[in-house]
Order: C-alpha cells, then sequence, then structure tokens
C-alpha cells in the first residue's frame, strides 16, 4: 500500500476560509495557485523532499506534531508510517505555540 496524506476536517475548514479571503483579496486565479501551492507543499512533505521541524521545538511536551512553511502559512502535520495528516494550517502571524499547544491535545486519527 503506497503512502498518502490526509488533510482533518479542521486543515480542511482552513484551507476553506484561506481561499475565500484570497478570492476576496486577490481574486479567483490567486486563490487556486495558492491552494495548489499549499497542496503542493503536502506532496513535498509526503515525498520526504520538505525539512520541517518538530513542534517539540515550540512546546515542550509535544511529541508527534511537525511544522513547516508554506506560502504565508504553516502546515501542522503528523508525520505517520502509512500516511501524513495535515492537522491545521494556520497563518504565519498567527500564535503558532498557542495554536500547536491546544492542536496536541486533540486525537486525529478519526478526523
Amino acid at each position: 500500500m503506497s503512502r498518502s496524506f490526509r488533510l482533518t476536517r479542521r486543515a480542511e475548514s482552513s484551507l476553506i476560509e484561506i481561499a475565500r479571503w484570497t478570492i476576496k483579496t486577490f481574486g479567483l486565479r490567486q486563490a487556486e495557485l495558492y491552494e495548489a501551492e499549499l497542496l503542493n507543499r503536502c506532496e513535498s512533505i509526503l515525498k520526504g523532499e520538505a525539512h520541517s521541524r518538530s513542534c517539540a521545538d515550540l512546546v515542550d511536551g509535544v511529541k508527534d506534531l511537525r511544522f513547516i512553511r508554506a506560502g504565508e502559512h504553516f502546515l501542522v502535520f503528523l508525520d505517520r508510517s502509512d500516511e501524513i495528516i495535515i492537522v491545521d494550517i494556520l497563518h504565519s502571524r498567527s500564535d503558532l505555540p498557542r495554536h500547536v499547544a491546544s492542536l496536541s491535545a486533540m486525537k486525529f486519527e478519526n478526523c
């Protein structure tokens, strides 16, 4: 079985909000390009071509979550043996440690 990536409902919701804001601010074409950029970054994580960092660098006690910059956002994800789970997509100006701390308490297997 080949490995894949998936977005949690939370990450899907974030992606939709990013698209809405981008359409409103920059237009449909830019929103499509930016969504493709974010999803391509997910693919590069899956292929092992992207350098990510452990969220433990931001918040003590967070073991499994990782993050990586993608455009003006951070992809927060779990790197499992069978799949990459994109947990959330956060703006680069957000309080990343605070969001990571709240995400670390969640279960993502069935999201």
